[in-house]
């Protein structure tokens, strides 16, 4: 293929049903659809297909010598191109049957897009697709109303916004095209809020739901499920398979874990427990005994705990190694030889006292807390007055069960609709 023949840049709907003819002038039939298989770094086109009456013919990319909004070539016999008879595979992608007009994830603006139209281009002599355009110039395009629409825009004195997304940000969402974009978005996915992916997840169709959901790590999964409305949340746990339900679930926190959990028939829930590693399982199993609406419902079992023994720097080696596992880290808990709290130092004292000083001489004393059966009322109240982020619950015996997170204790009494308002402003 001589690069010269190939434009640098044209969009899919200017070639579709053009003409395409042999060396000869003869005339082949029109564009019907192009096949596109995973490149480098975008997806190449592999074939073109070209459809005369009821035939569809597969020429090779390679064959092509002209690829213009005009003319499109093909370096070939008619004989032998007539012989190539286009046999449709499986896994086969092509672009205006399984991508044009289909929706996509735009991982980069956190929303469900629509695609008008596909930006191809030359890279190493071989036609790749660059960019899908989802704005309303795509549609004009193809709808063959550029020029029309440039007129307007300019009559209006402004020009119709470019609206496209480099494929690399792109995330097909359709069976047959979902391997071929998933590995480039998962990076993105991962660095998107959960909340945001949760307002993707919320505009899908089940099918895709999964596709989305397989695409990230499990981490970022279990983020994304327990943003969801509690209803939605269960169904989407429901409609997993059960060994990467369990595995989402292990990698959540144990509170949001037991909240999911919570949510689903006794049955499920259970099948879910047994298939997880035994101690999380455990972890989960104990705060679901609690009652929803108390400071034992709302607990985390895990929090930082310090022998009282420590110096600062002690502690801070103990912060570092358990804070992976720990989603709040702000305090530290000092807990006697039988788990009884004796006080709670912040990360903040730790970091501005010198090393060797022992945790005892800085840790605060006066520890406010509140019992497994409390009321999320005084939790919020104790929040409230003393500013903190997290209050540590007893149980009966007065040992550190674990701790009610600001954040848990506000998600209870902000109303509802407030909550969720934020998945509705895009």
């Amino acid at each position: 293929m001589n690069a010269t023949a190939l434009i640098n840049e044209l969009y899919l709907s200017s070639v579709l049903d053009r003409t395409v003819i042999n060396d000869q002038g003869q005339e082949v039939g029109k564009l019907w659809d192009l096949i596109m298989v995973p490149g480098e770094v975008f997806p190449e086109v592999s074939h073109l297909l070209v459809k005369d009456g009821k035939t569809v013919i597969a020429i090779p990319w390679r064959e092509i010598t002209l690829f213009t909004p005009f003319v499109i070539s093909a370096a070939a016999p008619m004989e032998r191109l007539l012989r190539q008879k286009y046999l449709p595979q499986d896994g086969d992608i092509l672009l205006r049957r399984d991508i044009l007009d289909k929706q996509i994830v735009d991982v980069d603006g956190a929303k469900v897009v629509r695609v008008n139209d596909l930006k191809l281009g030359n890279r190493r002599d071989l036609l790749c697709v660059f960019s899908v355009d989802i704005g309303f110039r795509g549609l004009l395009r193809r709808l063959g109303h550029e020029r029309l629409g440039e007129r307007i825009a300019r009559m209006l004195s402004r020009e119709i916004p470019h609206q496209e997304i480099s494929w690399e940000f792109v995330q097909p969402l359709e069976a047959n095209t979902s391997r071929l974009a998933l590995t480039m978005a998962r990076g993105q996915m991962a660095d998107m809020h959960p909340a945001d992916i949760a307002s993707i997840i919320s505009q899908l169709s089940h099918k895709h739901i999964q596709t989305v959901l397989i695409s990230l790590d499990m981490e970022t999964a279990g983020e994304a499920i327990h943003e969801l409305e509690p209803e939605l949340r269960s169904r989407v746990m429901s409609q997993l398979d059960s060994e990467q339900a369990s595995d989402i679930l292990e990698e959540m926190a144990p509170d949001e874990a037991a909240d999911v959990l919570g949510d689903l028939p006794e049955e499920k829930a259970k099948e879910l427990l047994d298939l997880m590693d035994e101690e999380e399982a455990e972890d989960i199993q104990e705060l679901l005994v609690h009652e929803e609406n108390t400071a034992g419902g709302l607990m985390n079992s895990e929090y930082l705990a310090i022998s009282e023994t420590a110096t600062v720097d002690e502690a801070l080696a103990e912060i570092r190694r358990l804070a992976p596992e720990i989603e709040t880290v702000y305090y530290a808990y000092i807990l006697d030889a039988d788990e009884h709290p004796r006080g709670v130092v912040s990360l903040k004292e730790l970091l501005t006292h010198p090393g060797e000083t022992p945790v005892e001489e800085i840790m605060t004393t006066s520890l406010k807390t509140v019992r497994v059966e409390s009321e999320p009322e005084e939790v919020l109240e104790l929040i409230a007055k003393y500013n903190l982020i997290a209050v540590p619950v007893l149980d009966d015996e007065g040992k550190m069960a674990g701790i009610v997170t600001v954040d848990d204790t506000l998600e209870l009494f902000l109303p509802y609709a407030l909550r969720r308002r934020r998945y509705h402003h895009h």
